[in-house]
């Protein structure tokens, strides 16, 4: 198959995830779903997608829902939530907490955002102001208690998922706080020591806390209501069997939802909770990905065929890499040192702190991490050089760092040109769908979205660290790893090696969790869940580095566009710990 006919392919793909993807959440067309700003409490600019269905208007306003992420996700991670409600008659609003997605710094401003969003959606004509719901999933859930302790008459009900009352800000249940309230707390949640004080979640229904909540001594059950829909005081406990960030991707945690709406809010249309499409909209942004992915390889081939990228075209030199039981022991090296690292050394990450030059905590950590793991590769490597490579004659060439013994920095400044190039060609992408469409590329918690001019103001702090660990990357794995097999299995081989790690890691943290136990390290609760988006982040780094390398001979291509990749979706995905 041509460079010309896979990059149709790749263009295709994109498209018809796209066009899937807005059929689901606009219902075929008949939902509007707007990309809206407004201006919250002391100048904050916030963000959301704004559901408005058929039938909605300022002569007959339809019942509203406010629906605000957890921590480190955005807007769109609601959209099952969004889509469904929609398509029952429900106006939802879909924020971006402070701080997050296209809502300005810094988090945990304002009460995560809450009370603006709130106060928004009761502007709008259309949205019935006496007949509205609230919904927030885990730090959600707190922003959307403190929007209803502020206004305690702007709404009716309120699920929480993954989220509790009483904790981080989050104001404290009472008789009649908040109204109508359903919990949804999943059997396997990772946070469930946090929200409600007990170590093991599917214990949650025997916990005092929730007890209290419920206003009984007993365990709470299971689906049953507790007090009176009429009088606002009642209360429903769910338990789903998924984990925390699992709520998203769960038919029973959103049906949930939306069955306890429709018994707490009035005008919403009698659609069972079991029928649900959302799924669909994961599916087709989840084609769009892969098709931004499949795009770099035949562009690539095909801009290596012009002239001025020509010359940095070539095979890369015959490997002098280790093999035999070497090969093995240091594929195991490889695999297991970024996970085996990534928990302590994220630990000395969160000792830098927030400022204007690194500006998101989770990004400094992740930065942390790649120095430190680049750091470790780099000593290895040497010693390696040292102690074997020598003797069989490698050299630099050998490595991908130079041509003829030399670095030539013109071919190095192409190579970076090529790489942003093809990065921007994806990010065109992007932007048309996001322009065209209002989606992104996603699938679950990982996501590929737009840089908002402050993300990539954001992004100029950590590029330089990240092209450093990728080209670290790119040498110390063709330095020791690369044989001589057929491009395609070099690419899987180096995706599988590059995510082995973390797919072990999250098998050791779940399984004592599925068990019916806790993670193996409860303490690490949220970066267990910041792992999952190491998995497709480094399956892509695989495939490109090991892509470039043969197309090229040299690490440079691959480590520059890596680099750039993971600053773009890092930091576009990321919170904002400081306020510009």
């Amino acid at each position: 198959m041509t460079s010309k006919m896979v990059l149709l392919m790749a263009l295709t793909m994109i498209l018809s995830g796209d066009v899937l993807a807005w059929g689901v959440q606009t219902g075929g067309g008949t939902i509007d779903v707007e990309d809206v700003r407004w201006i919250g409490s002391h100048g904050t600019v916030m963000s959301g997608l704004l559901y408005v269905p058929p039938g909605a208007t300022p002569e007959d306003p339809a019942p509203g829902i406010l629906a605000v992420h957890g921590y480190i996700n955005t807007r769109e991670t609601q959209d099952g939530f969004a889509i469904e409600l929609a398509r029952r008659g429900f106006v939802v609003l879909a924020m971006d907490q402070t701080g997050h997605g296209y809502s300005d710094p810094p988090a945990f401003a304002n009460g995560f955002g809450g009370p603006d969003g709130l106060a928004y959606l009761r502007s709008l004509a259309f949205v019935d102001a006496d007949n509205i719901g609230l919904e927030g999933h885990s730090m959600g859930g707190w922003a959307v208690l403190l929007a209803a302790a502020g206004a305690p008459e702007a709404y009716r009900s309120v699920v929480i998922e993954g989220s509790s009352t009483g904790t981080s800000g989050a104001p404290d249940a009472s008789e009649d706080f908040p109204r109508n309230l359903a919990v949804v707390f999943s059997k396997y949640d990772e946070f469930s020591d946090l929200m409600w004080g007990s170590p093991v979640a599917g214990q949650v229904p025997e916990s005092d806390k929730l007890k209290a909540v419920f206003g009984t001594t007993d365990p709470v059950e299971v689906g049953r209501v507790y007090g009176s829909i009429e009088d606002g005081t009642a209360r429903v406990f769910y338990q789903p069997p998924v984990t925390h960030p699992g709520d998203h991707f769960s038919r029973q945690a959103i049906g949930h939802a939306i069955h306890w709406f429709q018994r707490t809010l009035e005008g919403s249309e009698e659609l069972p909770p079991e029928d649900q499409v959302w799924y669909w909209k994961e599916a087709g942004t989840l084609l769009a990905l892969a098709g931004m992915i499949l795009l770099f390889f035949p562009l690539a081939r095909i801009l290596l065929s012009t002239p001025f990228f020509s010359e940095l075209a070539g095979a890369p030199p015959p490997s002098k890499g280790t093999g035999g039981p070497g090969w093995w022991l240091s594929a195991v090296v490889f695999a297991a040192l970024p996970a085996a690292t990534l928990f302590p050394l994220k630990e000395l990450g969160s000792l830098v702190p927030a400022s204007t030059v690194f500006p998101q905590a989770v990004t400094t950590q992740v930065m942390v991490w790649a120095l430190g793991v680049g750091l470790v590769s780099l000593v290895m490597g040497g010693l390696w050089h040292g102690v074997t490579g020598r003797k069989v004659g490698a050299t630099l060439d050998d490595y991908g760092l130079t041509w003829d013994g030399a670095f030539v920095w013109r071919r190095i400044g192409k190579s970076a040109l090529l790489a942003l190039l093809l990065a921007g060609a994806a990010y065109l992408t992007l932007v048309l769908s996001a322009r065209l469409f209002t989606t992104d590329y996603r699938i679950w918690v990982f996501a590929v979205k737009p840089l908002s001019p402050l993300h990539l103001r954001i992004s100029l702090s950590y590029l330089i660290p990240f092209i450093g660990f990728f080209l670290i990357y790119g040498v110390v794995l063709f330095a020791q790893l690369r044989g001589d097999r057929e491009p395609w299995r070099e690419m899987l081989l180096t995706a599988a090696l590059s995510t082995a790690g973390f797919l072990g890691l999250i098998a050791y943290q779940y399984t004592p969790l599925f068990l019916g136990g806790t993670l193996a390290m409860p303490s690490e609760a949220l970066w267990s869940i910041i792992a999952f988006q190491f998995v497709p982040l480094m399956g892509i780094v695989g495939l490109l580095t090991a892509f470039f390398h043969r197309a090229t001979g040299h690490v440079y291509v691959g480590g520059f566009l890596s680099g750039i990749l993971v600053t773009w979706i890092v930091v576009a995905s990321q919170a904002t710990h400081v306020g510009f």
